[in-house]
């Protein structure tokens, strides 16, 4: 018994070691993914979407904590890939490890489910992790650079939304595909892939010619997001807001399709606002109609129960689980009396 102990121990800590290496090099990975893509916006640069936000939130819902050092960890290797140790090093550190902590203490706070089955768990990762915590991360980052002269202070408003914007553009959407790859399923129905695979199929039509054609097309893929949302609930709305606003993205870093002849400020504020409502509706919408579905699912059940007794009454039985009120009280004599 006492070895057992001893080896679960000595687990603990390789375990520990090993999770926070993960989430570091997700982070980091997630990172340098995010740096593809970038924005000028009044002389600083910008990601118009920075996914490790999502990675860091996710990481705290699902191990808690724990995930805090490679959190940590994956902060400043991200930032050493691109930069040296200076002192706007410290606080860039600092906001971006706090500012998912906060996100993940708050959701705690009010409850949330990592199912995301309840509209309030929607409403929860948009407006407390997402668009409050985030505040934390921008504000630092942005601060510190007017604070060194990296930027005039009259460009404070500006990048300061264009930074807050990419970092809860990275909860809206990467938290919640990570959360759902925790606890994905293959479907069994073969219908269920043929309709996923002939969706996929018009989203890659769709989605290119609405990101690239000089005509602003871009409302026409919210039809087909309320049908992804429909069908497939939070899994195939999520997909098709991450594919849409990747399209965008790359769309308006080329200054292409609806995003040409442009300044700078307004393809940022374009391209955010297109990203943000895709998300949140997105998030929003699939919530809502998961929520009632398990509504209708709990009537139906409630129903199917309420039959069966009703069903054993009318044939004189005894539903199960349920003494007969005639049975009370009788007591009956032992065998042999």
């Amino acid at each position: 018994m006492a070895a057992v102990v001893g080896i679960q121990d000595l687990r603990r800590p390789g375990l520990l070691a090993l999770q926070t290496l993960a989430v570091a090099a997700c982070y980091f990975a997630a990172g340098r993914l995010g740096l593809m893509r970038q924005l000028v916006v009044q002389g600083a640069v910008v990601t118009p979407i920075w996914p490790p936000t999502g990675v860091a939130v996710a990481s705290l819902l699902i191990f808690g904590m724990r995930s805090l050092l490679g959190i940590t960890l994956g902060v400043l290797l991200v930032v050493m890939s691109i930069t040296t140790l200076q002192p706007a090093v410290i606080g860039t550190l600092v906001g971006n490890t706090a500012a998912p902590v906060c996100a993940y203490l708050m959701l705690r706070r009010v409850g949330f489910r990592t199912d995301l089955s309840r509209l309030r768990d929607g409403v929860a990762l948009v407006f407390l992790a997402a668009l409050t915590s985030m505040l934390i991360s921008a504000t630092a980052g942005v601060g510190l650079l007017v604070l060194l002269d990296k930027i005039d202070a009259s460009s404070f408003w500006p990048v300061w939304l264009a930074w807050w914007v990419g970092d809860a553009m990275g909860v809206l959407i990467v938290t919640p595909i990570l959360l759902l790859l925790r606890t994905a399923r293959r479907p069994e129905n073969l219908s269920r892939w043929t309709e996923a695979s002939g969706l996929a199929l018009i989203a890659c039509a769709l989605v290119p010619l609405a990101a690239y054609s000089s005509i602003s097309l871009l409302f026409l893929v919210y039809p087909l997001l309320i049908l992804a949302a429909l069908r497939f609930q939070l899994a195939g709305s999520i997909l098709c807001a991450l594919f849409a606003s990747t399209a965008a993205t790359v769309a308006a870093t080329d200054e292409t399709g609806p995003f040409a002849r442009l300044t700078q400020v307004e393809v940022m504020i374009k391209l955010q606002a297109f990203n943000g409502s895709m998300a949140l509706t997105a998030l929003l919408l699939s919530a809502v109609i998961t929520e009632q579905r398990n509504t209708r699912r709990s009537v139906e059940q409630a129903c199917q129960d309420l039959a069966e007794v009703l069903e054993h009454l009318t044939a004189g039985d005894t539903p199960r689980g349920r003494p007969s009120k005639g049975a009370e009280g009788v007591r009956h004599p032992p065998a042999g009396e």
